[in-house]
This record gives C-alpha cells, sequence and structure tokens, in this order.
C-alpha cells in the first residue's frame, strides 16, 4: 500500500490554537519522519507563520480567497498565506462552505501561488464538480459524520467509493481523501482500501489527550 497524505485540520479548537499548534504539530512532524508518512497540519491563519517557522511539516491555510492585492477587508489573500509559510490550502470546507464560482476563484489564486489545493466535498456529484477544476486533491467529507467518531468508511462507504471512481473519470490527475469521523489505524487502512490517497482529519487528533499517541494508532496499520 502506498503511503498516505495525512491533513490534521486544527480547525479552532483551543487544543490546537496558539504554542499548542506548534505542540501538535511537532508532534505529526516526529511520528511522519518516524513511520514515513507525509502528515501536514492546518492551523488557524493566524497561527501559519508560528507554526511554519518553527517546524518543519507541510503547513495548509484553512481557507483562502480567491482575491487579488487591493481593497478586499477581512478576506485571506493565497500570496499571504503564502508568504506566511503555508504549502497549500483547504477550500470549501463544510463549516467555510462557497458557491462553486468562489471555489473556482480560489484554486486558481491558490494555483498563481505554488499552492496545493485541497477542494473539501460532501456528495459524489460536489466531488465531481470540483473534479473539473483541476486541485491537486478533493477530501470528501459528509457534514454529519464530521465530529461523530463515525467514519465516513465505515458509515457511507459508496459515497468514498463513488467519489473516486467519478474523479476517474473526469481528471484522473486528481486524488482523493476521504475525511469525516477518521481517528484510528483501522480507518486510515480502510479509507485506502476505498481508493482514497489518504485523510483528512481534525477532532481525533487535535482533540485527543494525547494527540502523539493517536496519530500513532492512526498509522500503526500501514
Amino acid at each position: 500500500m502506498d503511503s498516505p497524505l495525512i491533513v490534521v485540520n486544527f480547525k479552532t479548537y483551543a487544543q490546537g490554537t496558539g504554542e499548542a499548534a506548534v505542540g501538535i504539530a511537532t508532534a505529526c512532524r516526529d511520528v511522519a519522519e518516524e513511520a514515513g508518512v507525509t502528515i501536514g497540519v492546518a492551523p488557524q491563519l493566524c497561527d501559519i507563520y508560528r507554526v511554519s517557522s518553527q517546524v518543519d511539516v507541510p503547513v495548509y491555510a484553512q481557507h483562502v480567497d480567491g482575491v487579488s492585492p487591493g481593497s478586499n477587508t477581512g478576506h485571506v489573500m493565497a500570496s499571504c498565506v503564502q508568504q506566511a509559510g503555508a504549502v497549500g490550502s483547504l477550500i470549501n470546507h463544510s463549516e467555510r462552505r462557497l458557491n462553486l464560482a468562489d471555489i473556482e476563484a480560489s484554486v486558481r489564486a491558490a494555483r498563481a501561488e505554488g499552492l496545493t489545493t485541497i477542494v473539501c466535498t460532501n456528495n459524489i456529484p460536489t466531488t465531481a464538480a470540483a473534479a473539473a477544476l483541476d486541485p491537486e486533491y478533493v477530501a470528501v467529507e459528509p457534514p454529519e459524520l464530521i465530529g461523530t467518531g463515525v467514519p465516513v468508511s465505515q458509515a457511507d462507504p459508496d459515497v468514498v467509493r463513488g467519489s473516486v471512481e467519478a474523479v476517474k473519470k473526469i481528471n484522473p490527475d486528481v486524488q482523493v481523501l476521504c475525511g469525516a469521523g477518521i481517528s484510528r489505524g483501522e480507518d486510515l487502512i480502510a479509507a485506502m482500501e476505498l481508493g482514497s490517497v489518504g485523510v483528512l482529519l481534525a477532532s481525533g487528533i487535535v482533540k485527543a489527550e494525547d494527540p502523539r499517541s493517536a496519530l500513532e494508532d492512526l498509522v500503526s496499520q500501514l
């Protein structure tokens, strides 16, 4: 089985804010090195530079807007997160949903800055539409399963399998990540057996009593 991509979304959890973000990022780096996998982190925007400047780990923004320099108060420029140390960005997470035109603009803006894009989707048709925008990854996450501890690979495996098939038909260069409810080693293996190349997860690591141990369990069956 190929080495997966694991992306840990810190959301706005207190356990992943400020210096705590550095601690979790350090655990991600150490476990990635020991297991020979790639683990990226998506801290809050204000913590991108804090994490990227202190920890050698791939850092993703949680969001970017498709805007250029100018009068765009409150928006997030791709060039800004890139200069802060991010290598990529989530786009259209279920907690920061966009319309299709805005997703396209965000993908375009991120690509112009050399950022890797992970477009989040919630079902097969949305995944297919996102794949047509040519991001590097789509991450399928049924929102009703996010934070439940019930993995999508168990509750709704057809949405992952169907998303992989739809993406292959539309744009075989786009790769699929699996999200929602992922927390254990068997969840990661199941997601990859359904055709995904890795996982996007959050609370199972960030809110764990011992994030490092949770990460070690996640990669334990590879």
